[in-house]
């Protein structure tokens, strides 16, 4: 049994939990999801914090559009930091949380040491959004593809039923876009987990579309991990990160290539090693 904390800020209260000891890595998300993704190999080696954003807490009040706003999330992490006394942390964000840990390290570099970006696409625009989906029409089997529209059928009904858990059925339901493995059941992973939509709505819907990594990562001077999965159709394809070049000295990039939106737990093998092997080097 995981032992929740708390910390409060600007009224919503943030819970995190801490897996094991050593170098601290920050994880950004939702602190009963994420502690799932990652072995136990991994907590052996450095002290994972697992933080949620206002995103993923029951709302202290009536939220007004200030309460959205991605600024307000990235001063949240820094409440958190210092609640927290980390001086010399590594930062890590999967998928949207990927634009919130470089936005955050950007803001507030100085206790920053490295930076960790997993499965995210560059931009969430909506022109990209459209061609990580025409990809998967491109280049999925025709197993996957049935797979995806079997489910998907049963979004709209899981959506009517529960409205205010539509990202999480989401998540569900694209299995076949998520997993390497199209038929794995990843419903018990979100099962405690609660979602703030009207935030969620507006940093994927909005804030998240008018960023770009890649542009971020050519003016950031701290070392990044860039992980990716090959059947990652979520933000597919790989190549939209081709631009992230020897050029980018500071910036490691690996393609797990059996491997959806989450390496960590599809290859966590693979995922251990080149991740280790990175954060020792020059630390």
């Amino acid at each position: 049994m995981e032992k929740y904390q708390t910390i409060t800020s600007d009224g919503f209260e943030l819970n995190y939990v801490v897996k094991g000891a050593g170098k601290p890595i920050l994880v950004i998300g939702s602190s009963v999801y994420y502690p799932q993704l990652f072995s136990e190999n991994l907590y052996e080696a450095f002290q994972f914090i697992f933080l949620d954003h206002r995103g993923f807490v029951k709302p202290p009040r009536p939220l007004q559009p200030e309460d959205y706003r991605l600024d307000n999330v990235l001063d949240d992490i820094e409440t958190a930091r210092q609640a927290l006394n980390l001086t010399d942390l590594i930062l890590l964000g999967h998928s949207g949380h990927a634009f919130m840990a470089l936005e955050y390290a950007k803001k507030y570099p100085s206790h920053v040491r490295k930076v960790v970006l997993l499965n995210s696409a560059p931009t969430n625009s909506g022109e990209r959004q459209h061609q990580s989906f025409a990809f998967f029409n491109e280049t999925a089997s025709s197993e996957r593809k049935r797979q995806f529209e079997s489910d998907m059928a049963l979004l709209s009904s899981d959506i009517e039923k529960d409205p205010e858990r539509r990202f999480v059925h989401m998540c569900i339901r694209m299995r076949a876009q998520s997993f390497y493995d199209y038929t794995f059941d990843a419903a018990y992973m979100w099962k405690d987990v609660y979602t703030n939509m009207p935030i969620i709505d507006h940093l994927w819907g909005e804030a998240f579309g008018q960023l770009n990594l890649i542009q971020s990562l050519a003016s950031f001077d701290k070392p990044v991990f860039l992980g990716l999965g090959r059947y990652d159709y979520l933000v597919a394809p790989v190549m939209l990160w081709d631009a992230v070049d020897e050029t980018y000295t500071h910036v490691k990039k690996a393609i797990f290539e059996h491997s959806g939106h989450n390496p960590m737990f599809e290859e966590p093998l693979a995922f251990d090693r080149e991740l280790i092997q990175w954060i020792v080097q020059d630390s």
